[in-house]
């Protein structure tokens, strides 16, 4: 018999709660509860962890400017993610 392994939410699991993961995180790949993600619309970005907004043709640009897509993310790369843009 094959035993099932469910992911645990890892904000959760820093608090030394047990809640079962809804998400997995886009940019770090974290498993987090309906609690500890956000799905929004976000800017499309290039490069790692490192959140750099593409705008294209290496010129600068706002964030009304960006093209913006729904994701999933937690809330530490959420926060970086803002605090970028």
């Amino acid at each position: 018999m094959n035993k099932v392994i469910i992911m645990k939410c890892y904000e959760c699991e820093k608090d030394g709660k047990d809640s079962d993961t809804v998400a997995i995180c886009i940019i770090c790949g974290r498993g987090v509860c309906k609690e500890h993600h956000v799905r929004e619309e976000t800017p499309v970005w290039e490069g790692e962890y490192s959140i750099k907004l593409k705008c294209g043709m290496g010129i600068a640009c706002d964030y009304k400017d960006v093209q913006h897509w729904k994701k999933v993310l937690c809330m530490p790369c959420h926060k970086a993610l803002v605090d970028n843009y």
